[in-house]
């Protein structure tokens, strides 16, 4: 029988080689030290309680979770959180994405979130319906305030085509949500046969299917702004007791850290319904992602994500402490090159309403933070294209299209971007050969 300690061993060897080939920061004694403890994870309970911070999550995810930014993430969840009320809206609110995996993320993206909302009622259809009351009126009661801006809500799915703004909506794709038409509370459009119609929010509501809302938040601490989501898995339960998902899939457990204990009980009736194949589903899921940024529009940052997560659920823990020391190491920084990204897509589109100073105030601080922890051909090629992309924004018009020129320098950044977590994906030959085999 093979000694797990030789193995380890034998592991850490192999990382650290490539780590240093490809100039990968790795702390080898953190990396032989998170090995161990996930081989040991593996034989423990499903789920895991930290009793001195009041959060829990599955045993894995537990293992990248640092409560350093709780008292941050918790304030940011005041804003996204859904309230219950007693005997109809029992929640449970996570922490998901990089927010989760704080230990390892030096350079965090977005403030993700993930709630559960099991909603008591006599039939599905009056569980939509108090599903649709309780989305809205959580919108409307977070538009905006002095640290935070509603962007869009995901909510309900077009019943038949439709063209909305000029862009033709295939019928079953998700809606999405603008501010004002969540105040209206309808959306305006044209069926295919270019007749008016108008969609109410309550019809999106007899088929919720994917329920996420979307927020700018101004992070008084980094004094940038951060893109906080919540993405609700909602639930029915019947008199009779019967838990049945609203948008037909009940989500797995494998990447939440939930915020509060008391939400255990809520938890645990609910995890008992998720199905048996439920981890080879969440891989699946996460693959076809993978897939997705690899493709035609790459972003391999995120790519690089969603395979750590693949790697570390399937035993692939070589490759999982690899990517694991690559988001922990300062190059890093550059993965928030994202959220400006997405910061200025929300800036410069028709209705945007983020002043273009806060936008700025972004974009000065990232390119303090990159000059602070880069050096070299690297720090001097991001930090020359980030100069560009500001003095150009710093001319166009927030709440209108980016100008061709502006969307030209935006494409170079997240090139350089790409680039970097390309190289650093594909010089390491077990991702790589994974790479390729994912046709």
């Amino acid at each position: 029988m093979q000694n797990p300690g030789n193995e380890i061993s034998s592991e850490v060897n192999r990382l650290m080689e490539s780590a240093r080939r490809l100039g990968v920061e790795i702390d080898e004694q953190e990396a032989a030290q998170w090995l161990g403890a996930i081989d040991g994870a593996r034989q423990s309970e499903d789920v895991v309680v930290d009793v001195r911070e009041g959060v829990f999550g599955h045993r894995v995810t537990m293992l990248d979770f640092s409560p350093a930014r709780l008292a941050h993430f918790r304030k940011i969840a005041k804003i996204v959180e859904f309230t219950d009320e007693p005997g109809v809206v029992e929640t449970a609110l996570a922490l998901s994405g990089s927010a989760a995996q704080s230990r390892i993320q030096t350079f965090p993206g977005d403030a993700d979130f993930f709630e559960r909302v099991n909603i008591k009622a006599a039939t599905r259809e009056e569980a939509c319906q108090i599903l649709a009351r309780v989305m809205r009126e959580k919108a409307l009661a977070s538009l905006r305030g002095p640290e935070y801006q509603l962007i869009e809500v995901k909510f309900g799915s077009y019943p038949q085509e439709m063209t909305v703004d000029g862009r033709k909506q295939a019928a079953g794709a998700p809606i999405a949500w603008r501010a004002d038409q969540i105040q209206a509370g309808v959306i305006e459009g044209a069926l295919a046969d270019g007749t008016a119609y108008s969609l109410s929010w309550e019809e999106a509501g007899r088929n919720p299917g994917w329920c996420k809302l979307d927020w700018v938040v101004a992070d008084a601490v980094k004094r940038q702004l951060v893109n906080a989501s919540n993405m609700l898995d909602a639930t029915w339960e019947s008199p009779e007791g019967e838990i049945v998902p609203l948008d037909g899939y009940l989500d797995p457990y494998f990447q939440e850290v939930y915020l509060e204990s008391s939400s255990i009980p809520i938890f645990s009736k609910l995890a008992k319904h998720v199905d048996g194949n439920a981890l080879d589903d969440y891989v699946a899921g996460l693959e076809k992602e993978v897939r997705k940024y690899v493709g035609k529009t790459p972003n391999y940052g995120k790519a690089a994500k969603r395979m750590y997560n693949i790697f570390r659920l399937t035993g692939r823990y070589e490759e999982a402490a690899y990517l694991r020391e690559l988001f922990d190491e300062p190059a890093t920084v550059l993965y928030q090159v994202w959220s400006l990204i997405r910061t200025i897509d929300d800036t410069f589109r028709p209705g945007g309403s983020i002043a273009l100073d806060t936008l700025l105030g972004q974009a000065d601080q990232l390119i303090l933070t990159v000059v602070d922890v880069l050096e070299g051909e690297k720090e001097s090629e991001i930090v020359r294209l980030l100069l560009r992309l500001r003095s150009i924004l710093s001319q166009e018009c927030a709440g209108c299209e980016l100008s061709p020129q502006a969307e030209a320098v935006r494409a170079e950044v997240i090139n350089l971007v790409n680039n970097f977590f390309y190289e650093k994906l594909s010089g390491y030959p077990k991702i790589k050969a994974y790479l390729e085999g994912l046709g």
